[in-house]
């Protein structure tokens, strides 16, 4: 999972992030407004996490003009703003969610990981394509009840298909959102990844579930709508829906 974290407190941003990566999601950090909306242009990220006090604009205007640009990413305002009427700004302005500084960490994850799974169409605290079935919180995947056991980066790659299943993903989308622009390996790793998760997801009993697109990538499919394939868009050239 990839997270934008909008602070401009270095301390908070530190100790959030922090904690982010430690539930294993990749953190990229902006300390302004235009630079968050630059990042939340460039990349696909599967939730933003947003400050309203930043020195350039209100967080308010950043959830203003990521909806004006027909953004859809969840934003979760984390805020010391207390009173009800910030609250309701904020979720009148397009926010999906608001915690109050003090926080409690866990609480935090757990709330990304719950409105990531709404916003990807999965209402169940697991997310479920055919006979797969893949845990968030506890990182633990299974096909029709039986465990399947992966390594941190071919979980990642199963968790990326899984939110966006029906979405053909670029092998360069699998880069960004599994290293985040930082040592990036060659980009034919990916197929090695892939190539380990058929495997072990056949063993399992769902040998069919990802598929190649060639020249494009790869997608997990629906067996419930096996048809429904959404091509990546030519404009967005780094890790969109890709």
């Amino acid at each position: 999972m990839r997270v934008l974290l909008v602070e401009d407190d270095t301390i908070v941003a530190r100790g959030v992030s922090l904690a982010l990566k430690a539930a294993s999601m990749i953190v990229d950090t902006a300390d302004t407004g235009e630079e968050s909306l630059e990042l939340a242009r460039l990349y696909d990220y599967d939730i933003i996490i947003l400050d309203l006090m930043l020195p350039d604009m209100e967080g308010y205007e950043v959830v203003r003009r990521l909806r004006a640009a027909r953004i859809e990413t969840p934003v979760l305002i984390l805020s010391g703003l207390t009173r009800p009427q910030a609250k309701v700004r904020g979720f009148g302005m397009g926010a999906d969610d608001y915690i109050t500084k003090p926080f409690d960490q866990q609480e935090l994850i757990a709330r990304i990981q719950a409105i990531v799974r709404r916003a990807k169409g999965f209402s169940q605290p697991t997310l479920t394509v055919g006979p797969l079935t893949l845990n968030l919180g506890s990182r633990e995947v299974s096909v029709e009840g039986h465990n399947v056991h992966l390594t941190g980066k071919e979980y990642a790659v199963l968790e990326l298909l899984t939110l966006r299943k029906g979405i053909v993903l670029t092998k360069e989308a699998f880069l960004n959102h599994l290293y985040g622009g930082m040592d990036e390996p060659e980009v034919k790793i990916i197929d090695v990844f892939i190539c380990k998760l058929r495997k072990k997801l056949a063993q399992a009993g769902a040998p069919d579930l990802i598929g190649t697109v060639w020249g494009r990538g790869y997608v997990l499919r629906d067996p419930t709508s096996p048809a429904r394939i959404t091509l990546p868009p030519a404009d967005r050239p780094t890790i969109a829906a890709a």
